[in-house]
């Protein structure tokens, strides 16, 4: 007799969000605790009715759904006389990929990432590059760093000043005047911040100063992201000194405070924001890469002690996992307590977030008690939505770990298929690696930009112009204070004109290659797992080398199929990235209307995107089954899964649930160690740990790599659940028990649906 699990709604839609899985459950907990038909639901009388009405639905399921399966008696498993499918896709995305490795190459020719490392002095030469006259000169020097107060910095992301590479930074304040009245030893110092071949003895000030060829004054600076920027301190009292002194002479018979110097700073550093706190990133990981890696180690060791141990104690483990993930949760919620009560009282704690605004410097937002006190609401919400869960699954979660056992025993009899995801992980690095490469060598494939910059009010300024012809020009002579200075990188040629589509072509085929490798591995897998299930005899009937099979038939038949499903996938992608692109930009509009427009359109691509990987992978199963092309592929797998919404919506979606939780305690064990040992509180090995910036990136870096190398191994049992499900309806569907048509599910399978293979009592 069938085992029901869930009313019938044939308008339910069987997506991925838990958020969905736990309102259904909700709704329906009252009704449906998870008993089986005919058992006693709080003496409700109509509970046997309903049964035998569902009985009849799935006896006759709705014919808009398609006919169920038949039996047949030479269908064993995985076809192997298969033709090749979707072969004009096969085609266009051979094709694609030919223009993808064009446009690297034309990306390599005309890119230059040194352009990324090294500042550029005023005519666009990189400091400190090997190989150039300036290799001994790697830092940049501002002639007059106050001009970078200036609005214009904010709108060319330049300092309209002169700026020259050197060895070293000033280390003392000096005037041009006092340089040219002092000593030799004044001069030769004073002439290494200016242009080359200056005749600083022939030449007066004044026309030194007319000509721009020396900094009316030095003052003490330091290297700051190959920059130098003037050596800036606070004494208390918050005075600002540079070179301890508030006020110095600017070389103009003027003086100049250090406040002024102090925000021309700033001004100085907004082009290099985002850099400096990329260089200490950077520098974060050098001191802290093998740790990261003994870390991502760790990650991989646990996981795959999870595996095992799913393969022999499954339900044990199951369990475990769920006690383990709640007491992980509490804990955290625990530590952003005490953090939060250890700052009450504490100077500038109170502050809110809001007030704080954007620092560089991430570490100032763990001093303040909003953020624990956000931490804390966070994981408590978690962990009472994981509680809820399961106080109504808690039945449903017997069934599901007898799936997960079956699971295991495929997992066990292809061993093989848990080192795939190292070959899917390997593929999609060439991926990422090869879009990153090509994306930074189109960004920096510009040529050099001058423009016109000034002082006073000038009608050639902000123009472009060219600094050999610069001086004889008629913006020199209109703007005798201009400067024609270097700008940024860019360019008017037919290459530089269609450099954006370049860049878009480069992002969409980047999805596409990455989805074709994800469904590639999918495929893969579902065609090893359905060769086990379909073994009438395990593991005697199970075909050799299941994953090498599988992986063959899939890129000598099905490339098509893939690339046809990944495209489909990588539309809706792109779209996305385009609507999060103008959302970006509309972020400081006022049309509410469009904001609200926008906001839809967003949460609609999201569900979009999350149907089409849900059909897409259980459309490749399909296809691993079957052999036939993507679109006969998603219509059958959708069929089947409507004509058997209720087991879709209880067992698979708890069974992912399930999974869900061990990857979620495998990263709060890893994330949990590495906050304490990154943070110095681990005083057993705190001389070991290494001195960062910010102690967060290397938790962040082993944090998102623990969940990638968990959902790697957690990923082969789900797509072994889902494979094996499928198989499974199909199995009820073809199949009657009977001698002539056996059903091919394990024996825990059948007790647990109160099936046999010996005794199968027809219900006709």
């Amino acid at each position: 007799m069938p085992f029901y699990l869930y009313p019938s709604d044939e308008n339910v839609f069987p997506g991925h969000s838990i958020f969905l899985v736990s309102v259904g459950f909700l709704l329906h907990f009252s009704m449906s605790l998870s008993l089986p038909c005919y058992e006693s639901v709080n003496g409700l009388i109509s509970s046997k009715q309903q049964c035998v009405r569902m009985e009849m639905e799935e006896k006759n399921p709705d014919p808009k759904y398609g006919e169920s399966r038949k039996f047949d008696p030479n269908f064993k498993g995985p076809i192997h006389n298969r033709g090749c499918t979707d072969i004009l896709c096969c085609i266009l995305f051979i094709l694609a990929l030919l223009g993808y490795f064009t446009v690297g190459i034309i990306a390599w020719s005309q890119g230059d990432p040194r352009k990324v490392i090294y500042p550029t002095d005023s005519r666009g030469q990189f400091c400190g590059q090997a190989g150039t006259p300036l290799e001994k000169k790697p830092l940049l020097f501002y002639f007059n760093i106050l001009k970078c107060a200036s609005p214009l910095v904010l709108l060319e992301f330049q300092c309209p000043t002169t700026q020259l590479c050197v060895e070293s930074c000033p280390n003392r304040h000096l005037t041009l005047i006092k340089a040219k009245v002092g000593n030799k030893d004044d001069q030769e110092y004073y002439k290494k911040y200016c242009k080359e071949d200056v005749d600083f003895t022939g030449l007066s000030p004044p026309q030194i100063l007319k000509d721009g060829l020396c900094p009316a004054m030095l003052m003490p600076s330091k290297a700051f992201t190959r920059r130098c920027l003037p050596a800036l301190a606070t004494l208390k009292g918050g005075v600002v000194v540079v070179g301890n002194e508030t006020t110095f002479d600017d070389g103009n018979s003027g003086t100049v405070n250090a406040s002024d110097v102090l925000e021309a700073s700033k001004k100085s550093n907004i082009a290099v924001e985002a850099r400096q706190v990329a260089m200490r990133i950077f520098e974060d990981y050098t001191h802290s890469w093998h740790w990261i890696l003994l870390g991502l180690v760790i990650a991989m060791v646990i996981s795959l002690i999870f595996i095992v141990l799913l393969r022999f104690l499954a339900g044990i483990m199951v369990w475990i996992m769920i006690i383990l993930v709640i007491l992980v949760i509490g804990y955290g919620i625990f530590h952003c307590y005490m953090e939060f009560a250890s700052l009450k009282g504490e100077p500038g704690a109170d502050v809110t977030i809001r007030d704080l605004g954007l620092q560089t410097d991430f570490s100032v937002y763990l001093q303040i008690r909003q953020t624990w006190l956000a931490f804390m609401i966070i994981l408590a919400i978690v962990e009472f939505i994981i509680i809820l869960l399961l106080i109504f699954l808690r039945k449903r979660i017997l069934i599901a770990i007898a799936l997960i056992k079956e699971a295991s025993r495929a997992v066990g009899h292809v061993m093989s298929s848990l080192f795939y995801p190292l070959l899917t992980f390997a593929l999609l690095a060439v991926v990422i690696a090869y879009w990153a490469i090509t994306a930074v060598f189109l960004s920096t494939s510009n040529e050099q930009v001058y423009k016109v910059f000034n002082t006073s009010n000038c009608s050639f300024s902000r123009q472009t112009c060219n600094p050999k012809t610069f001086n004889s020009s008629n913006a020199s002579l209109a703007c005798p204070d201009a400067e024609c200075l270097f700008a940024f990188y860019g360019g008017e040629t037919l290459y530089h004109k269609y450099l954006i589509l370049f860049q878009f072509y480069n992002v969409f085929l980047f999805f596409w290659c990455a989805n074709f490798v994800t469904a590639l591995g999918q495929v893969t897998l579902s065609g090893a797992f359905a060769s086990y299930y379909w073994a009438f005899k395990k593991p005697e009937d199970i075909p050799a080398y299941p994953i090498f099979a599988s992986l063959g038939r899939a890129l000598r038949y099905h490339t098509g199929s893939l690339a046809f499903g990944s495209l489909i996938l990588s539309l809706v992608q792109v779209i996305r990235v385009l609507l999060e692109y103008l959302d970006h930009k509309l972020k400081g509009a006022q049309n509410k209307f469009a904001k609200f427009l926008l906001s839809c359109l967003k949460c609609c691509f999201w569900c979009l995107e999350k149907c089409i990987k849900f059909l897409n992978r259980n459309a490749y199963i399909m296809i691993a089954i079957y052999g036939k092309n993507f679109c006969t592929a998603a219509r059958d797998a959708f069929f089947l899964l409507m004509r058997n919404i209720i087991r879709v919506a209880v067992l698979d979606k708890v069974t992912d649930f399930l999974l869900f939780l061990g990857k979620l305690l495998i990263v709060g064990i890893v994330g949990i160690f590495s906050f304490f040992f990154f943070s110095g509180r681990i005083k057993a090995v705190e001389q070991a740990a290494p001195s960062l910036n910010y102690y967060w990136v290397p938790i962040l870096t082993v944090v998102v790599g623990s969940y990638l190398i968990a959902h790697g191994f957690f990923s082969v049992y789900a797509m072994c659940v889902d494979t094996l499900f499928l198989c499974f309806l199909e199995d009820l569907e073809r199949n009657d028990g009977s001698q002539e048509r056996p059903y091919f599910m394990s024996q825990d399978l059948l007790t647990l649906l109160k099936k046999s293979n010996e005794d199968y009592k027809s219900m006709d």
